[in-house]
């Protein structure tokens, strides 16, 4: 089957590389001419192992290509799957301009199409917006009718940073919403050698799913941070209660996220559950329980500052400042906002994270640090020792594997504080401090 994929973002690079994989040819789409270039010269515009492995042997294999030619990619694919990001604006609502744009373009490139073609959304968007915003923009710049002259379904992706390539292949399911049988047909076809049960439904339920997972995931991070809390002040080891109570998978489901530690951060679950909550609001439907959560998140991040600022020491070095270990991504991390927050109190601070540099980033996490945070650029450090040879306190943000032997080379009166636990079995005493535990 022959693809176009619209948006080269985390999402769009890893489904086009794994689509080209299983043997579709696919052609990348993006209006960034520096991440076609990059895809083109068979490199990858994300950081994530593996991807960039893959991107050039697909490349090399002529199974996949980037183009920012729209007319061209949608003349030459029978499935257009859009992959482009759904920000949040001010109020918690998302930003749509992307997906408006793209639906106008392949709206446009399909007035001259006469062959069927169909249209897969990937993009995380709330319920009814397939109907109400998606399916218009591509009726009137095609002057056809969905359903009838071309297919539109949803196609939501369950893809952790990180861990990418093995979600593709192994997901807990795949989900495809469509209102008609030939468009879900089309597409079931893409996950024919993808071992994990295929659900059809409607497609708004097939929306609501994909908030109803991330507002989940994102509640068990907070649960069991707050539990985490609780459990330190009455000196018991947070870990040992999870561990038990994750035990019972009947009733408490995945232990997956239900890991005391720092805020959760990234680019779907804050922006999930703040649009649901801005949803909700609009139907006058309370949801203290979501509004709760983004609550409790930024209090694990409050908390994070006390433990520093109760050590009195004035030189920190932070380890780890993307949101995750093993990738780059910046976008809502708790660590920037826990640097931010340090930089306003007056203390001197080093970072490093092999992730996050300047040398290695492309497109949106450059373009953001550039932006929106040129003050915390500047504090980047080239190793974990040159951090550590500044620092009075050092702060463990993510599970990097080099950060595992930071506690051996710690000197003197220097203090670690864990805000992930990254050293199994620990719990609070000597130099070393838990965020939980």
């Amino acid at each position: 089957m022959k693809l176009s994929v619209f948006g080269l973002g985390y999402v769009g690079c890893v489904s086009a590389a794994c689509f080209a994989r299983e043997g579709h040819d696919v052609v990348g789409v993006d209006v960034n001419q520096t991440k076609v270039e990059i895809i083109n010269g068979g490199k990858s515009p994300i950081v994530e192992a593996g991807v960039g492995e893959l991107i050039g042997e697909m490349v090399a294999s002529g199974r996949l290509r980037a183009t920012s030619d729209t007319q061209e990619a949608v003349r030459e694919s029978e499935v257009s799957l859009v992959c482009v990001g759904t920000p949040s604006n001010a109020n918690g609502s998302l930003d749509l301009s992307y997906v408006k744009r793209v639906c106008k373009e392949i709206g446009a490139a399909l007035e001259a199409k006469k062959e069927s073609h169909t249209v897969v959304i990937r993009s995380t968007m709330l319920p009814g917006t397939i109907e109400t915003v998606v399916i218009p923009a591509l009726e009137v710049y095609s002057g056809k009718k969905a359903g009838r002259d071309f297919g539109v379904c949803i196609n939501p992706e369950f893809l952790r940073e990180g861990t990418s390539l093995k979600d593709f292949y192994a997901p807990p399911f795949t989900l495809i919403g469509a209102d008609d049988e030939d468009t879900a047909a089309s597409v079931r076809r893409l996950y024919s050698r993808v071992d994990a049960p295929l659900y059809v439904t409607s497609v708004k339920s097939a929306e609501m799913v994909k908030y109803a997972c991330n507002c989940f995931h994102a509640l068990k991070v907070s649960f069991a941070n707050e539990i985490g809390n609780v459990c330190k002040e009455l000196g018991i080891d947070s870990h040992e209660v999870m561990d038990v109570f994750c035990r019972d998978t009947k009733l408490n489901l995945s232990p997956y996220y239900l890991k005391p530690g720092f805020a959760f951060g990234g680019s779907c679950l804050p922006k999930d559950l703040r649009a649901l909550q801005y949803k909700a609001k609009e139907l006058d439907v309370e949801v203290p329980v979501l509004r709760a959560t983004l609550q409790s998140n930024r209090l694990q991040v409050e908390r994070a500052v006390e433990m520093i600022l109760r050590t009195g020491k004035k030189r920190v070095g932070v380890l780890g400042f993307s949101f995750k270990a093993g990738t780059d991504d910046l976008r809502e991390s708790p660590m920037v906002a826990l640097i931010e927050t340090l930089i306003g109190k007056g203390l001197q601070l080093s970072i490093y994270d092999r992730d996050v540099s300047l040398a290695r980033l492309f497109g949106a996490n450059k373009e953001y640090i550039e932006r929106e945070i040129p003050h915390i650029s500047q504090l980047m450090r080239e190793s974990v020792d040159e951090v550590l040879e500044g620092a009075d306190v050092v702060v463990v943000g993510n599970k990097a594997e080099e950060f595992r032997g930071v506690e051996s080379k710690l000197k003197g009166e220097q203090t670690l504080i864990d805000l992930v636990r990254l050293f199994e079995g620990r719990t609070t005493g000597g130099a070393y401090q838990g965020l939980c535990w």
